[in-house]
């Protein structure tokens, strides 16, 4: 872990890949297992982690190096000027090619702390669009999500009967699937914001990892060989 892409990095902020696989944050329930700012610390110092990531979810991830950018950056999100695209490999194909989610949200319900769906919880709206299909049977889809509820992405499209690959809350997580993918299938794509002390507007963009694209490539080559044959008459 110590080979962590890096994007982007001045005196204020830091851009990396997150891997697969890797903490955001430390872990509640084992303090040992290694997370973001810790595997960054020796080469880059103390840093501030200004939004999270799942730990089965790679992608983009944005740290400030000092406190004022840190708050500069939290104020970006918490305004909702930071834009976000997650990619998913998801189940299914959908009859549309773009839908806005509203469904709200209420976070840690129940014994697995999922979220929820609930008419009485926080707003939440994620923007979708289906990038590619594959025979009926799978979809790469984009995500975007306007607001930042906890597993919002995940939920929301678990919600229209599409959930992402290997989602161990949302959805049956099975290896009863052909895909050289092993975690969770989602990707955060790309993220877009302004500097925090130039307020020049910069976006960044995450190269598919190794896992994802074999799985796209995968689906490329022998994605209507998944799809089930139609039933006899």
């Amino acid at each position: 872990m110590d080979n962590i892409p890096v994007l982007y990095a001045d005196d204020h902020i830091l851009v990396i890949v997150k891997p697969a696989g890797l903490h955001a944050t430390p872990d509640g329930w084992n303090a040992s297992l290694p997370h973001v700012r810790e595997v960054l610390a020796p080469r880059w110092g103390r840093l501030w982690l200004v939004h999270r990531l799942d730990k089965d979810t790679s992608g983009v991830l944005l740290l400030a190096r000092h406190p004022d950018a840190h708050r500069e950056l939290n104020r970006q999100f918490e305004t909702r000027t930071v834009r976000k695209t997650y990619h998913a490999i998801v189940f299914g194909e959908p009859s549309w090619q773009k839908k806005s989610v509203t469904l709200r949200l209420s976070a840690n319900r129940g014994r697995r702390k999922r979220t929820v769906v609930d008419p009485k919880g926080k707003e939440a709206r994620t923007d979708l669009r289906v990038l590619r299909r594959f025979s009926g049977v799978f979809s790469l889809m984009e995500a975007r999500p306007h607001t930042g509820r906890r597993h919002q992405v995940r939920v929301h499209l678990f919600a229209v009967g599409h959930p992402v690959v290997n989602d161990p809350l949302y959805g049956v997580r099975t290896t009863d699937h052909p895909l050289p993918i092993a975690r969770l299938a989602l990707h955060a794509r790309r993220l877009e914001f302004r500097h925090p002390a130039t307020g020049e507007p910069l976006g960044f963009t995450a190269p598919h990892p190794p896992d994802f694209v074999a799985a796209l490539e995968n689906l490329a080559a022998y994605g209507h060989l998944y799809a089930e044959p139609p039933l006899a008459e």
